[in-house]
């Protein structure tokens, strides 16, 4: 790894820095450095090494992110190399390295600061301000014309695949998944509800600014053509933890209620969702724990270990029982 941050060092001129890798985290497909001048966090490094992606993938990415920020969207902007390229990329050891340079977006995760929002400020600006960040992006993505593009849900989400990846043991588990598959095939494919998302919108992938409760979005390397609901029904799903300690479900299910109404006015107010879409909100959960569960099966197959079960237990038992609102 010495050669390659050198190389990108040269790169990205960032002879000055002082680059610090960030921890890990389970099942993370990047190795990132973060990059400090005098102390304060200026950009982040990525290295992509798995060799599961193709050029023309990165640079979609690449594309994509710099668009909407260009165009006015709360994320961390791509920064070109000196060469003047959104992606680099070099072969060390026979392995090809996919380079890029982020800005460091500002702010902290929400985790890092104990699960507590800004002193003074009530959560419901928090909930509004995450829905108007997505609604932003997906305004945006509308219109957005690639020059390369990423991968579509189905190239990935086929039964083909979930044969192939998932041990006949989970039986029951692949049943219910082509069910839901069968249903997927079936929603409407358009520009207002169909498009380029960023599929992994979740706490851990923005930094609220504690002084002004802005959010910046980062991490898109997930990106791919989806149904615009997929991302709500992911903000849904981790939404639940500011609940799940209610013990009566009557009251856990009136405080998602107010959450989900809170983050639709924010999103609402930057782009449209009507009510025929925010009314598959269960089929689109199921799509997110779907997700999940590929994720971790993908995982295990990269480090070569065997799943544990009890990490996808609570999605498959709602997919295979048909338990609501996970």
């Amino acid at each position: 790894m010495d050669k390659f941050l050198e190389n990108a060092k040269s790169l990205y001129g960032l002879k000055e820095y002082e680059l610090s890798r960030a921890p890990g985290h389970e099942g993370g497909r990047n190795q990132i450095y973060i990059c400090k001048r005098n102390g304060i966090p200026e950009y982040v490094l990525r290295f992509s090494v798995l060799g599961d992606r193709k050029r023309e993938e990165y640079l979609a990415e690449a594309e994509f992110v710099h668009y909407l920020a260009e165009a006015g969207a709360p994320v961390a902007d791509v920064i070109s190399s000196l060469n003047q390229n959104l992606v680099e990329s070099f072969f060390e050891d026979g392995t090809e390295c996919f380079v890029m340079l982020f800005s460091f977006a500002q702010g902290i995760l929400i985790s890092d600061n104990g699960y507590r929002y800004r002193e003074g400020a009530p959560l419901d600006e928090y909930f509004y301000n995450t829905g108007k960040t997505l609604g932003a992006i997906h305004r945006l993505s509308k219109v957005y014309k690639p020059l390369n593009k990423r991968t579509e849900l189905f190239d990935k989400y086929n039964q083909e695949y979930i044969e192939e990846l998932i041990p006949d043991e989970y039986k029951d588990l692949k049943i219910a998944i082509g069910e839901r598959l069968e249903d997927f095939h079936k929603l409407p494919v358009n520009e207002s509800v169909y498009g380029l998302v960023h599929f992994d919108f979740s706490d851990g992938n923005y930094h609220i600014d504690m002084n002004t409760g802005d959010i910046t979005v980062f991490d898109f390397d997930n990106c791919m053509y989806c149904w615009y609901m997929f991302d709500l029904a992911n903000l849904w799903i981790h939404g639940t933890g500011w609940f799940q300690n209610e013990p009566d479900p009557r009251k856990r299910m009136d405080g998602m209620k107010g959450y989900f109404d809170t983050v639709l006015a924010g999103y609402r107010s930057e782009t449209d969702i009507s009510d025929d879409e925010l009314s598959q909100l269960q089929l689109f959960i199921d799509m997110v724990l779907i997700e999940n569960i590929v994720d971790e099966f993908e995982c295990c197959a990269r480090e070569g270990e065997e799943l544990d079960p009890e990490d996808i237990e609570d999605a498959a038992e709602c997919l295979i029982k048909h338990i609501p609102y996970f």
